[in-house]
């Protein structure tokens, strides 16, 4: 007697197990596949808020100053506007009122600045009227376009494509996002960049060869733009190489400024 209720026990036991491993096999099937590890969201922080703009794609635009056109050997009369994608993971945010480390990174010799005014998106599109585009908008910072400039320099110069002197990581630095609510739009205001002190950019919003407003109606020409895309503006003339210890200080009217040290 003893022996059957043993068995009974046992044989009771694993057809529960069994019926737990289906009814979890049912649920997993249903619920459908699962990423086989996490890979975080890159988000920047919002001024004011303890919510956070989730960051979709990072587009830049090449040469929108004239006179950077030119130290760069171009002709901006005869330019149209282009541009170029740094990976969301690139961003480094920066702190206001702090000066954050930044690394300097490997393979280059030759490592630059450039300041730029940065817009995020809170909507998007295709084929966007220029005079509809702000509306896309929700909120600006200032940000560094951080540039391996030897490697840009070689692979253009043997007609390569330059990702590799643009788009690595912590080469997308920007400030925390300041609402258009609170800043309004920006069509002017002084830009500068200092290194130790000593001024090296020096422009004017209003100096851009294409507007914010402009930058997404041509964006969305090619690409349909989203929430959460953000857009560098361009840098104006005197971008040039930083060194280990050098502190970078970036400033633009109607924004906090942001500092960075190279490390």
């Amino acid at each position: 007697m003893e022996t059957i209720n043993r068995r009974t026990v046992l044989a009771t036991g694993a057809a529960a197990l069994a019926g737990v491993a289906a009814l979890n096999d049912a649920a997993e099937a249903q619920a459908g596949p699962k990423a086989i590890f996490p890979v975080g969201q890159t988000t920047i922080p919002i001024a004011g808020s303890k919510d956070v703009f989730p960051v979709r794609r990072i587009y830049c635009i090449g040469r929108n100053y004239a006179a950077h056109a030119i130290e760069r050997g171009s002709d901006p009369t005869r330019e149209p506007p282009f541009f170029f994608q740094k990976p969301t993971d690139a961003i480094q945010v920066v702190a206001v009122g702090t000066v954050a480390d930044h690394p300097y990174p490997l393979l280059t010799k030759n490592y630059h600045h450039e300041v730029e005014l940065v817009a995020a998106l809170k909507s998007g599109g295709t084929n966007i009227p220029a005079d509809k585009a702000l509306d896309c908008v929700y909120g600006y910072t200032v940000g560094l376009d951080m540039t391996r400039r030897d490697l840009q320099n070689g692979m253009s110069a043997e007609k390569k494509p330059w990702e590799i002197g643009k788009s690595f990581d912590h080469s997308a630095v920007l400030g925390p996002i300041q609402p258009v609510s609170k800043t309004g739009h920006f069509a002017k205001g002084a830009i500068s960049l200092a290194v130790n002190g000593a001024v090296k950019q020096n422009s004017d919003l209003k100096n851009m060869i294409w507007s914010v407003a402009e930058q997404i109606s041509k964006l969305s020409e090619a690409f349909e733009l989203k929430a959460g895309d953000i857009i560098y503006s361009g840098t104006p003339e005197n971008v040039g190489p930083v060194v280990k210890g050098d502190v970078l200080l970036c400033k633009l009217e109607g924004l906090p400024d942001m500092s960075i040290k190279i490390v």
